[in-house]
């Protein structure tokens, strides 16, 4: 039988850095409101001349590297953003066309937060049916391009950047009984759909921090448990934790809250900001790549966020 594992991971984010001190010259705040209230220091930010394509290809990029692959070795390309100007072609299509690949499947997804998730969801399930063999997975949002900059309460999240992935097929006898992607938890609250939103003319995001903070704390913790026994892994067990990276004061208690008691847990939004579908492969290409992470180490990955869509996934670290 064919299972699936993830073989290598990259990430990318623009050079331009936007500190708090900085964001106090365009609103009305300062580093301690900021820090207090989401633990965001620094986040980078694109250029005009930077769409989300590009900050997706130079991710895929990486990872295709860290595997020693080169394009034509992709058959699908799985994109996760909420924040491409242009309808068509995709962003999926427009990194393949970036890379050079010949004939791969391209798809966007768009579950805001929770897309990278679902998005590797997908490639597991399309490698698992067989139809792919590698695919390339992908979380990349420009969120300054959607950033209401006169509003002090959302501007002070957001950031841009991309984390990539490869996903391949593994014969589950060499895999061994621990799959190299687990099984995935998802869902949604469609009547919380006001609660994150990206919308309007031109789109703003806008968000309704009280009801997405207590939906997270109170929720997600039993969700993310439930994620856990899917791979028949213990809260306890588990290496690494990466949620969204959507504010420091959600993810610290919500670790502890799973159960998490032994694993290093992501704290990429206080250098990064809410980087959106971006967050999470980000933060967890960063652990890898520090060495923080050891090969085969389980890591619960839980994405949450527009729509109040969620999923989560036990992975283990290529």
């Amino acid at each position: 039988m064919t299972g699936t594992r993830i073989a290598a991971l990259g990430h990318y984010q623009p050079a331009k850095v936007l500190t708090n001190h900085d964001l106090a010259e365009l609103v009305d705040t300062d580093d301690a409101w900021i820090t207090s209230r989401v633990g965001i220091r620094t986040r980078h930010i694109g250029g005009p001349d930077e769409p989300v394509d590009e900050l997706a290809a130079h991710a895929a990029g990486k990872a295709l590297a860290a595997a020693g692959l080169t394009p034509d070795d992709i058959d699908l390309v799985l994109v996760a953003t909420s924040t491409a100007i242009d309808r068509s072609p995709n962003t999926a299509a427009r990194v393949a066309a970036r890379l050079g690949m010949t004939s791969p499947a391209t798809m966007d997804l768009n579950v805001v937060c929770a897309g990278f998730t679902h998005a590797l969801a997908t490639a597991d399930h399309a490698v698992r049916a067989g139809g792919s063999r590698r695919a390339l997975v992908i979380g990349a949002d420009k969120m300054s391009a959607v950033a209401d900059w006169t509003d002090r309460t959302t501007c002070v999240l957001v950031g841009d950047g991309a984390g990539a992935a490869i996903v391949e097929a593994v014969d589950e006898e060499e895999a061994g009984a621990a799959p190299g992607i687990g099984p995935v938890l998802w869902g949604s609250v469609p009547e919380m759909g006001h609660a994150v939103r990206i919308e309007g003319t031109p789109p703003r995001f806008a968000q309704e921090g009280q009801s997405v903070y207590r939906w997270a704390t109170q929720q997600l913790p039993a969700l993310a448990r439930r994620a856990c026994e899917r791979s028949g892994i213990g809260p306890e067990e588990l290496a690494g934790v990466v949620l969204h990276q959507a504010n420091l004061r959600i993810i610290e208690p919500l670790a502890a809250k799973i159960g998490a008691v032994n694993a290093i847990v992501a704290r990429d939004v206080v250098e990064s900001g809410n980087t959106s579908a971006a967050s999470i492969p980000l933060a967890l290409a960063k652990l890898v790549e520090r060495g923080e992470l050891p090969s085969g180490a389980p890591v619960l990955l839980f994405g949450f966020g527009g729509n109040l869509s969620y999923a989560g996934q036990v992975v283990r670290v290529p």
